[in-house]
């Protein structure tokens, strides 16, 4: 990677565990949570995803998130957050969940991830 910085949504680096499950996948999987931005988190696991996979995440303080895998390198992968997260209060200790001041919600719908195509309207190849 370049060291050039491309991002413009700032993204915390943490440690700590979350369940990942892949669309149409029974089985949910843990994974380290590498850096969480109010968009998206890197998560990091023994878990086969691809770019595109629609999967369900549960982040501690926040509940049960969705979104799609935005890249996949090795053995750490990126997701772009269907709806934006409040990502400060994953890092408040558990069971945590008093609401944050109107000033530190400063949320951006900008880089909102894409909603899913309808599966009825794909043409297969």
């Amino acid at each position: 990677m370049s060291g050039l910085e491309t991002r413009t949504v700032s993204r915390d680096s943490l440690f700590q565990l979350a369940q990942v499950q892949v669309e149409q996948d029974e089985e949910a999987h843990k994974v380290r949570v590498r850096n969480l931005s109010d968009g998206g988190m890197m998560g990091e696991g023994n878990i086969r995803v691809q770019r595109g996979n629609r999967l369900k995440i549960e982040l501690r303080n926040v509940g049960t998130v969705e979104g799609s895998v935005a890249w996949v390198q090795d053995n750490r992968f990126g997701i772009a957050f269907d709806e934006e997260i409040d990502s400060q209060l994953a890092r408040k200790p558990a069971g945590t969940t008093s609401p944050p001041d109107a000033q530190t919600l400063e949320r951006s719908w900008r880089y909102r991830a894409p909603t899913p195509p309808d599966p009825t309207s794909l043409r297969k190849i």
